[in-house]
């Protein structure tokens, strides 16, 4: 199953802009939390409520998504400045502003993931805080759902799943090829690969990928360390 893995093995690369711009470096100076956050009231969790989110709010992510208080606030205070018109969501052009995921060849997939729950194409903090719980390592002392095997393995699923209808078909593997490797390969060169892929992976011989196939494939692939980043604490 060795075809399957180059997409996957990018996976690091996909999270390097996440890392880049929504996490702290340890040289950088610390702006006080209170100062990043607006003035702004909204009601629905994720939006600025106040000078500073709730405990509650808190709490309540730190429960589902795994992440400390303090990785909270950092995130928050990225959130806050990638929302340049203060209404406490963000677009998908909010995120494509961000130069090191607008030059990565999967840059529309990337942002096209934090939207997979939104209802009206804006993603909120809790959202936000949802798609960067599946890149929290699971050797985490707090594991979460999020960032289980089984979910890490789902959210890399969803990237070559174009259609969302549960599975991978030839032509969407080739279109995820040809966004990875542009015109370094040939195009009679990616078809024998997106081809042979699925003939090795498809295992009920449909002419395509299901979850399990995939799962199948990287069953012996160390799925946390290629998919996990380390948030500063």
């Amino acid at each position: 199953m060795c075809l399957l893995l180059p997409p996957i093995m990018d996976l690091p690369h996909i999270a390097i802009p996440i890392k880049q711009q929504f996490l702290w470096m340890k040289q950088s100076q610390r702006v006080p939390f209170q100062q990043i956050c607006k003035q702004d009231f909204h009601d629905e969790m994720g939006n600025k409520s106040s000078l500073f989110l709730r405990n509650e709010e808190i709490a309540q992510i730190q429960e589902e998504t795994g992440f400390t208080p303090n990785q909270i606030e950092r995130l928050y205070s990225r959130f806050t400045s990638l929302d340049r018109n203060d209404c406490g969501t963000l677009s998908r052009e909010d995120l494509m502003r961000i130069p090191e995921l607008a030059i990565n060849p999967l840059c529309e997939r990337i942002v096209h993931s934090f939207f997979a729950e939104s209802t009206d194409d804006r993603v909120n903090f809790r959202q936000f805080m949802n798609v960067l719980a599946h890149f929290r390592p699971l050797r985490d002392n707090k594991q979460s759902q999020l960032n289980s095997r089984e979910e890490k393995l789902k959210f890399a699923f969803k990237m070559y799943d174009l259609d969302d209808d549960g599975v991978i078909s030839r032509d969407e593997l080739l279109s995820i090829l040809h966004m990875m490797v542009g015109a370094n390969i040939s195009q009679d060169q990616l078809v024998s690969i997106a081809e042979r892929t699925i003939l090795e992976a498809d295992l009920c011989c449909q002419g395509k990928i299901s979850f399990e196939d995939f799962c199948k494939a990287l069953d012996r692939t160390d799925v946390d360390t290629k998919m996990s980043i380390r948030f500063l604490n």
